[in-house]
């Protein structure tokens, strides 16, 4: 892919909720001069109505007039073609809207397997098309009056009328008069012309055990389509890859790569269609030790190992199991986190996704009907066999084909085997071989069209398995340290080092020099600044425990006792104080009623997601209401502004986290502009992002005031604290670094990643590294770990830094730098002294002159 065509850096908008293509194109002059090369959008092809993210696309060939249809994305265009700025769509190859807006999937309701669409969507049709949108059974909704035959205010036809939706009745069942049909009243026979419907009306309750088309994840409303035939693939792509082609986009993201049947041939078309100078990324969560498959025709992934990696530069490893202690002995439990995943994944195996775990029974008994064996192996045997597979998978999927399954899913498929086999389960492991053999495609010829369904739904069920397991379960149920529990982190405990960041990022820029590097997105269980706060944490772990029994013991007469326990329990109170300290507002005082009503309102809301993510003591099919109530009136009584001798501990307490969590921010910030990989900015975190899990992260920031505080002109003063709160000086900073990366762009996109050594006193504080290539070098000083280093921001630099001097290997060394920020000059010689670099502010990113 030519140089011009790789993004120098992206700014992730969020359409929909207010913002509309004309709002964004005014944004584009403030862009351009942060820096930004490429504007990257979320899903704008027309989704339902009233849509807050775009992912349940109604018709993949429209624009959506709810944002600006055509006319508008065609003046944003312009605006930005005009400053210079490229384009990144966010499309949804896997999935969309099991909506009756959605005219494909109307179609196929109404006329089953004769629509032209039948078979664009993932569709079992060995049975009827289940619809699990009723509030309970069909004969339950039908006695209690709520199901009737009306005509449907659209198109005037009879249809089955559940309150205000209305499903259209197939013309094949109403031969006769449709004046007649629609004075029918009788139960018994609407209960017959439902029955003769190509489609099952029932209860949302059924769909996790009794649902015919695959969905994304547990969500019905999206159903899965095919976009492995060429038809669905033509059908789904012809205005993305026509934007393409004019030139009005320059990049795709893909969402859920691992959704798909086919991922690798998915890709080589897309690319095939698309072309060679087209920015292609991933969604794809990699597992620990996982590399992107390197013959995927793509620049990389969306970057969530990215946010993992940085905690290793970030989180004190060394202090981190004390904290890991004082939560333990808060609990009264030391869990094993390989059992607890394993627990997880049981729950989701036997109950959210069972329907799922059905088919592949199903499917492997029925190969197994054709083979001699079929006698030794039991029902019960394969079940149990397929569970521990399920369960025991350590990454998102293996990408088998057709063909059979590649050496690298065969090695995987055998390292999982053997792990079961050692593991102390009790589970029958007969039909282990048997399933292998599916998977591996080891079977006769006439039985490989079974394989490859079994293959292939098997592959595209450890995805969402593993990520409903982990990212939204696990990590709502452990709280040592919440900021570690994030999209693409690893579930299990791990050493956190140095050593290990510099190695992730030399092998980043091996295998992924062109992939996105992100610190927040719309999936993102915190913002970025609050992660960086809470990584401080790490650093105090007692001062944090001491902390938490105080605030504890100040609020313990607003925990409610319930028969199954106190409501909030010790671990949710603990979580709680965690998630407040990442998002409260460094200007928030303790009296101040209005700001502590807003962040309340937002607290609430996140506490009632994160408590039903957990599957504890309430959930999303089954909300426990008393639990929730108890947990909000704690919430309510914590915040409230009569608290006030809780609320002034609080505020005091994590002054000095707030202080430590901004120095976090710009190292992280500098740190991603400057490692390899394409820094993404995602709206509003070039300031303080100290956001919640979705939907609190995707709120609209304050793009008029982003605008006007930003200066390219504006020198660079780091002593004013408010400064570092606010996150006024990571906007500078980010403009600062996006210039260079746009005037160099083979450096950081080709250039050598260079751990730098560190001695001295403050050695263990300083993260560092250079890039270089044949022209140019360029040093990179970052702090860490500075809550007990330094004890103001203003005094962060000369003295606390004496005596700490960055080693600079022969081509780095003997070389003149010019700090990017102040200009100032250092000659260095075989090393660089820190409280030199840190002269003017406490961080330097100096570039060889």
């Amino acid at each position: 892919m030519s140089r011009r065509m790789i993004p120098t850096a992206t700014y992730r908008i969020q359409f929909r909720n207010g913002m509309t293509f004309d709002r964004a194109a005014a944004l584009v002059p403030y862009l351009k001069r942060l820096g930004i090369s490429h504007l990257y959008a979320s899903p704008i092809f027309t989704a339902t109505t009233g849509s807050t993210h775009g992912y349940d696309v109604t018709d993949a060939n429209e624009i959506d007039p709810a944002i600006g249809g055509r006319e508008g994305f065609d003046r944003m265009v312009k605006a930005l073609k005009q400053e210079g700025l490229g384009l990144i769509l966010d499309i949804v190859p896997n999935h969309m809207a099991a909506s009756l807006e959605n005219p494909w999937w109307r179609d196929v309701i109404e006329n089953g397997e004769q629509s032209r669409y039948a078979h664009h969507f993932d569709i079992d049709w060995s049975r009827r098309l289940t619809l699990p949108f009723l509030g309970d059974t069909f004969e339950a909704v039908l006695e209690a009056g709520e199901i009737a035959i009306k005509p449907d205010p659209k198109t005037g036809k009879p249809a089955l009328a559940y309150f205000e939706t209305f499903y259209p009745l197939s013309p094949e069942t109403y031969p006769g008069s449709e004046t007649g049909l629609l004075q029918i009243t009788d139960k018994a026979v609407i209960a017959d012309l439902h029955d003769r419907q190509p489609y099952r009306l029932m209860s949302w309750r059924d769909a996790s055990r009794d649902l015919s088309y695959r969905r994304f994840f547990e969500i019905t409303g999206l159903a899965g389509i095919r976009v492995e035939h060429d038809d669905v693939f033509d059908d789904t792509h012809r205005l993305i890859l026509q934007l393409v082609r004019s030139g009005a986009v320059h990049g795709l993201r893909v969402d859920h790569i691992d959704g798909l049947a086919e991922p690798k041939a998915y890709l080589e078309r897309l690319r095939q269609e698309a072309g060679q100078d087209c920015y292609i990324t991933v969604e794809k969560i990699l597992g620990e030790g996982e590399d992107l498959a390197p013959d995927w025709p793509v620049s990389g992934t969306t970057g969530y190992e990215f946010i993992a990696t940085l905690s290793d530069a970030l989180v004190d490893g060394e202090r981190l199991p004390q904290l890991h202690a004082a939560y333990a002995a808060l609990t009264g439990a030391s869990p094993d986190m390989a059992d607890e995943l394993r627990a997880a994944k049981l729950l989701m195996v036997d109950n959210n996704f069972a329907g799922e775990v059905a088919t592949l029974v199903k499917l492997a008994e029925s190969i197994l009907e054709e083979r001699p064996e079929a006698a030794a192996i039991s029902s019960e045997a394969i079940r149990a066999g397929l569970r521990e597979l399920l369960v025991a998978f350590p990454v998102y999927r293996t990408y088998g084909t057709a063909d059979g399954m590649p050496p690298e899913g065969r090695q995987m498929l055998e390292k999982v085997a053997t792990d079961i086999r050692r593991s102390e389960t009790t589970a029958d492991l007969s039909a282990l071989p048997f399933l292998a053999k599916i998977l591996n495609g080891d079977l006769a010829p006439q039985l490989s069209h079974k394989a490859s369904t079994f293959r292939t739904r098997f592959q595209q069920l450890t995805g969402p398995l593993m990520a409903k397991s982990v990212e939204d379960t696990l990590f709502f149920r452990h709280h040592a340290l919440i900021a570690l529990n994030e999209v693409g982190a690893e579930p299990l405990p791990r050493e956190f080092s140095l050593d290990r960041f510099h190695e992730q990022m030399i092998e980043r820029q091996k295998r992924q020099p062109d992939a996105l590097s992100g610190t927040s997105t719309h999936d993102t269980k915190r913002g970025e600044d609050a992660r960086a706060r809470l990584y401080g944490l790490s650093e105090a772990p007692k001062i944090w425990a001491d902390a938490v029994e105080r605030w504890r013991r100040a609020n313990s007469a607003s925990v409610t006792h319930l028969d199954d326990g106190p409501a909030p329990e010790p671990a949710v109170e603990w979580m709680l104080y965690q998630a407040l300290a990442g998002v409260w507002p460094a200007d928030l005082t303790p009296d101040d009623a209005m700001g502590l009503a807003k962040l309340k309102e937002r607290f609430q809301a996140y506490a009632e997601k994160a408590i039903r993510e957990a599957k504890l003591r309430t959930n999303w099919a089954d909300g426990k209401t008393h639990y929730e109530a108890a947990v909000k009136n704690y919430i309510h009584a914590m915040l409230s502004p009569e608290n006030d001798v809780f609320l002034v501990d609080f505020a005091s307490t994590l002054r000095p986290f707030f202080r430590a969590g901004s120095v976090n921010s710009i190292s992280q910030t500098i740190i991603k502009l400057t490692a390899p990989g394409v820094p993404d900015v995602y709206q509003g975190s070039e300031t303080c992002d100290l956001s919640l899990v979705d939907p609190d992260n995707r709120r609209e920031p304050d793009f008029e005031s982003l605008s006007e505080q930003f200066s390219e002109a504006e020198e660079l003063d780091t002593s004013a604290e408010e400064g570092w709160l606010s996150g006024h000086f990571k906007q500078q900073i980010i403009g600062k670094i996006l210039k260079l990366r746009r005037t160099l762009p083979d450096l950081f996109r080709n250039g050598e990643y260079i751990p730098l050594e560190v001695n001295g006193v403050r050695a263990k504080n300083i993260v560092a590294f250079a890039r270089h290539d044949d022209r140019n070098a360029l040093l990179v000083v970052t702090p860490r770990h500075v809550l007990e280093a330094l004890q103001d921001l203003a005094s962060s630099r000369s003295a606390h830094w004496a005596a700490t001097r960055v080693v600079l290997p022969p081509p780095l060394a003997g070389r003149r730098y010019r700090d990017i920020f102040s200009g100032r000059i250092f000659d260095f010689s075989g090393d660089a002294s820190v409280n030199w670099a840190f002269a003017d502010h406490p961080f330097a990113v100096l570039l060889a002159e």
